[in-house]
């Protein structure tokens, strides 16, 4: 069982930066594929970016590619996402998931979720 718990989110004037974290518990916190997904008011939920278990793999929806860094610590039990050069259309309620099913893009994958921090970008 993991519990996660996003914080970090605000607003912010556009290309300035945020950086997000997921503090999870949970003993099979490290056996988990971590993403971040957001939905703004009015869109389908979207993921933004997964990492592998161990940290070696990432991946990005490509409107963030280049401007956003998903990392963890997994002595800390910590997932991070570091975003720069934010745009109004990053504007969004951001989520933090744990998952272990093949398919990072899927929402359908992740068994854990947490509660969400917004992110707000002022143009």
């Amino acid at each position: 069982q993991v519990q996660l718990v996003e914080s970090g989110g605000g607003l912010v004037q556009a290309g300035g930066s945020l950086r997000l974290s997921c503090a999870a518990s949970g003993r099979s916190f490290n056996s988990q594929r971590m993403a971040w997904f957001r939905q703004a008011p009015g869109k389908e939920r979207e993921v933004v970016a997964a990492i592998s278990s161990n940290g070696a793999g990432t991946s990005y929806t490509d409107s963030v590619k280049g401007r956003f860094t998903i990392s963890r610590d997994n002595a800390k039990n910590m997932v991070y996402l570091q975003m720069n050069s934010l745009i109004p259309e990053d504007t969004a309620l951001y989520y933090c998931a744990a998952g272990r099913v093949t398919g990072w893009n899927l929402q359908r994958t992740y068994d854990y979720w947490g509660q969400g921090t917004q992110v707000t970008v002022s143009s």
